[in-house]
């Protein structure tokens, strides 16, 4: 590897030694608060880690685009949809992601919400808040059909949870491989099976072909007690239409991590409605996330050096 290396000052105290067994020699130039280490000249590649974001997110990127000679970027985050990265792509930078390190906690987070509907979690607190004894059935999780919409690390980990539950899951991607731990269907399926979801998870990327894939259309083809869960980008779905869905009875709820604009506005219909779960973009959020993107980020550094193909590579265009 030609060049110099950009990462933070958390990564250099934390994997000194694990980057430089995976780039022996390589020098690393060091962004803390107070700005890099040396002149970032030579760099040619750059760990953007997940430590930094998003307090110090711009003050690192802007150490990074001055890097004139980049040639290889590599995101902590799997969601790369912001137009940064795309500029990096039209540049010709090769980009990387950590997909897959918060697959696990997210997929976890997806279950305590389909849990908390199937057993009306909001209904047995309520009754707690009044110190009131309210018996209620509870609905069930097997045998309920599950539709996942996006079988990438996060898509798969739900579907493998969705039929350890006993569930029926049906996964939808581009290109069914044949490997998925559920039946899957090409994503032009995806409109037959709309009727037939008891619960249906987005775990797609935000691309010219999702944005605005769960419309008005979409949300009355949907069981009127289906409900939907959104961990992957808020434009996703057409919020208004959303709304109107959950307020009309077109949909029986909805569980929200991601949205339209972040942090949702307080005037947002959505924090009173009675049949969604709200939660601030943190499906994800675990101590070892860190850990297991720079992992991640470490192994693509060694194949970088070996000339190997990497992991997670985001195509241009």
């Amino acid at each position: 590897m030609k060049g110099s290396l950009l990462v933070s000052d958390a990564v250099e105290e934390r994997f000194a030694s694990d980057l430089e067994g995976a780039a022996p020699g390589v020098p690393r130039v060091v962004v803390d608060p107070s700005g890099p280490s040396s002149e970032v000249d030579a760099v040619t590649a750059v760990y953007f880690s997940g430590d930094v974001f998003p307090e110090r997110s711009a003050d690192f990127l802007r150490v990074a685009v001055r890097a004139k000679q980049l040639r290889w970027f590599h995101s902590f985050s799997a969601g790369v949809d912001h137009p940064f990265f795309q500029g990096l792509l039209s540049r010709g930078i090769r980009l990387t992601t950590s997909s897959g390190a918060q697959a696990v906690p997210i997929a976890q987070t997806v279950m305590l919400y389909l849990l908390a509907f199937s057993r009306d979690l909001r209904g047995w607190f309520a009754a707690q808040d009044k110190r009131s004894w309210e018996p209620r059935n509870i609905g069930d999780l097997q045998g309920r059909e599950l539709g996942v919409v996006g079988l990438g690390p996060i898509g798969l980990e739900v579907a493998r949870l969705g039929v350890a539950f006993g569930m029926k899951v049906t996964g939808f991607r581009r290109t069914p491989r044949g490997d998925e731990p559920c039946a899957t269907r090409p994503m032009l399926a995806l409109d037959d099976y709309l009727p037939r979801a008891d619960y249906l998870v987005l775990a797609a990327p935000l691309t010219d072909a999702t944005r605005g894939l769960i419309d008005a259309r979409a949300l009355r083809a949907m069981k009127p007690d289906a409900v939907l869960v959104n961990i992957a980008r808020g434009s996703i779905v057409d919020e208004a239409a959303l709304v109107e869905a959950l307020r009309d009875g077109w949909i029986g709820g909805a569980a929200l991590d991601v949205f339209e604009q972040e942090p949702l506005p307080e005037s947002s219909p959505l924090w009173s409605l009675p049949n969604v779960i709200v939660t601030p973009h943190s499906s994800g959020t675990s101590p070892g996330n860190h850990h297991r993107a720079t992992e991640i980020f470490i192994d693509n550094l060694a194949r970088y050096v070996r000339g190997e193909p990497l992991r997670n590579e985001v195509e241009a265009g």
